[in-house]
């Protein structure tokens, strides 16, 4: 198997889908790391293992059913490993071993073993000082967007993952492509008013489409960006939608598009636009804060 993803949407071929086996039970809400898990966890709504588990199982059968290899990680005791799509990402033919925060460097070791196969000269580590998760990390084809927060953010609040020396260091890796920063909204209290990710405020389709939730990104500059970039192609979501991880989708070809049932508004502007839409259901997955693309780790794209 090769490495390869040079944008959000070439038909993906091989990816890793996230785990629930043994995921740990309900955390303290002391130790949740996102203010939606810890919602969930004061409300006594957090989600089940056997549930995620169902959730996951299923989404792995829809790619599947349309040869899409899947692989699943290792599975360690007593850790949730659902969000396969932080742990690395796959940029041209390499594989960045991404930085996340300490409650989560163990999923590692679930993912390392996948991978085998690849060369160490295709495995990219960043360095102490740089941290960095792929949720906020996509490839698009010559230009590398990274969501970031900036120095005082990252300081301030648990919910910044990539800072900004993670900008220079993939600048560094990837010279030959542009590194295109965007501020993200940050809130350790409040999920609707927290970007955990780029790939919760912002998902780009093929045909130059996104969905995006503006105030996920900080800076009215950053906002005037996507708005222009995507002129006439936009669906923009409200806070709410945000909230139901509505922005948070996967193309597994450059025509079809994985969605969840119960997103209308986004589902029917897909079609409008001339996508296929495939849904599962992920709808205890979501109360961690993370969907369709957070539990994905794409491999392989191609053309």
């Amino acid at each position: 198997m090769k490495l390869r993803a040079v944008n959000e949407w070439d038909a993906l071929r091989a990816v890793v889908v996230g785990t629930a086996h043994s995921m740990g039970g309900t955390p303290l809400a002391r130790d949740a790391y996102d203010p939606k898990s810890k919602e969930h966890i004061l409300a006594g709504t957090f989600p089940l293992e056997k549930d995620c588990t169902h959730e996951l199982d299923a989404l792995t059968s829809l790619l599947e059913a349309r040869d899409i290899q899947v692989f699943r990680p290792e599975s360690i005791d007593n850790l949730n490993q659902i969000f396969a799509r932080d742990i690395g990402v796959v940029i041209d033919d390499r594989f960045v071993v991404t930085r996340v925060i300490s409650e989560r460097a163990a999923e590692w070791e679930g993912i390392a073993p996948l991978l085998h196969h690849v060369r160490d000269s295709h495995l990219l580590t960043p360095p102490q000082g740089v941290r960095m998760e792929g949720g906020d990390i996509m490839p698009m084809n010559g230009e590398i967007w990274i969501g970031y927060s900036a120095e005082d953010d990252f300081a301030r609040f648990t919910t910044s993952r990539t800072n900004e020396a993670a900008l220079d260091w993939l600048s560094d890796q990837y010279q030959d492509w542009n590194i295109r920063g965007f501020e993200l909204t940050k809130s350790d209290d409040d999920p609707r008013k927290n970007a955990l990710h780029l790939d919760c405020c912002l998902s780009i389709m093929s045909d130059g489409h996104a969905i995006f939730h503006p105030e996920g990104l900080k800076q009215e500059c950053d906002r005037n960006f996507i708005r222009q970039t995507f002129d006439g192609k936009l669906l923009e979501v409200d806070a709410n939608q945000m909230y139901d991880m509505q922005c948070n989708l996967i193309s597994i070809t450059s025509k079809d598009v994985v969605s969840c049932p119960t997103f209308q508004d986004v589902n029917d502007q897909l079609q409008a636009w001339g996508y296929d839409v495939h849904t599962t259901i992920l709808q205890e997955t979501a109360k961690m804060e993370g969907l369709l693309r957070c539990v994905t780790l794409p491999l392989m794209r191609q053309v």
